[in-house]
């Protein structure tokens, strides 16, 4: 169900403090907290004794004191300490999980540490680029299955009909579809020609009338997107050609972690090509950015159910093409994750 071998997001790095915190990931359960260095530990958050979460125990130094019989770990796992026992049992140990700082986030590598590479974390394209905004980002929980919304991110298709007040608007319900696979991932994308813009971004257009649009979506394995929107005068948009000057460009960056079979932790934040340092900016676009993914999570959660109620099965159309490729990659990715694992 999960590729074990890649990063996934944990929390905010401003989440994790030198208090312990619990959290689940691909349905393992992980405590997390700062070191006296201010390093990021995670570990697996059950004492081997009795299966007690670390995260109801204590904080001591740089090692966690179990809350139960005081059976202590330190930041790699091993055990240190087990009161009025003359030696530590060679179970008594707890898994540990590579960490990464990067984007303002907490990366966990919940495969195998020995390939924890740091330069597989997608690259952000802009980040440091002092032209560019940052809208910065927020989180939700979805009561749905991780793939579900990574289909609704490979599917342009859907703004039309659930995101009509924002993402939407007049001529996004009909153009056909480009998907292309990729050594990262799938891309589907379009360009809408002289269309108006849609009520989200029109009014950050620094051009007046209709515009040529183009909706790029693209998802990473195993469950990492970048949404690009691009809004360039009408007439001067198309595949190959120079963006014109006035060109809006938006990449949203989504991360998508599975808590379980049914759960996924949703983060997000965007990069603009204006109004670099505008916090007003950025708050306006991060309450509708909001607004508009909670759109996403009622129907998400909705299909889930429908999905687990279902009695006839369900029909798979043309523009579920990318969403189907990318499924399809990723199964076997894990079953070939899988095999390796095997003894």
């Amino acid at each position: 169900m999960f590729l074990k071998n890649a990063w996934y997001v944990a929390a905010w790095d401003h989440e994790i403090t030198r208090s312990l915190t619990p959290c689940r990931l691909l349905d393992e359960p992980v405590v997390l907290y700062r070191s006296t260095a201010g390093q990021v530990v995670a570990l697996e958050d059950a004492c081997p004794h009795r299966k007690l979460p670390l995260s109801m125990g204590r904080l001591k130094g740089d090692e966690v004191e179990c809350g139960y019989h005081g059976l202590t770990f330190d930041a790699a796992g091993t055990c240190t300490r087990v009161p009025g026992a003359e030696r530590i049992p060679h179970r008594a140990c707890v898994k540990s999980y590579p960490a990464v700082e990067r984007y303002g986030l907490v990366w966990l590598w919940m495969g195998d540490p020995a390939l924890a590479d740091p330069a597989k974390i997608i690259e952000v394209a802009h980040w440091d680029n002092p032209a560019w905004g940052v809208n910065r980002g927020d989180s939700m929980h979805v009561a749905c299955n991780y793939l579900y919304v990574t289909d609704n991110l490979l599917d342009p298709s859907h703004v039309a009909w659930v995101h009509q007040g924002s993402f939407g608007g007049a001529g996004t319900d009909e153009v056909a579809l480009q998907t292309d696979v990729h050594e990262k991932g799938v891309t589907v994308s379009r360009w809408l020609m002289d269309t108006p813009p849609a009520p989200f971004y029109a009014p950050y257009l620094t051009f007046s009338g209709n515009c040529d649009r183009k909706q790029h979506y693209e998802v990473h394995w195993p469950s990492h997107a970048i949404i690009r929107a691009i809004f360039t005068p009408a007439g001067t948009g198309g595949e190959g050609r120079a963006l014109h000057a006035d060109a809006f460009i938006m990449d949203s960056y989504n991360f998508m972690t599975p808590v379980s079979a049914t759960e996924t932790r949703y983060y997000w934040f965007q990069m603009r090509n204006f109004a670099p340092g505008d916090e007003d900016v950025s708050a306006r676009f991060a309450a509708s950015v909001r607004a508009a993914f909670d759109e996403d999570r009622q129907v998400l959660e909705a299909v889930q159910r429908g999905m687990d109620a279902m009695q006839n099965p369900n029909l798979d159309l043309a523009i579920d093409l990318g969403p189907l490729r990318f499924r399809t990659r990723l199964a076997r990715m894990i079953e070939a994750e899988e095999a390796a694992a095997a003894p």
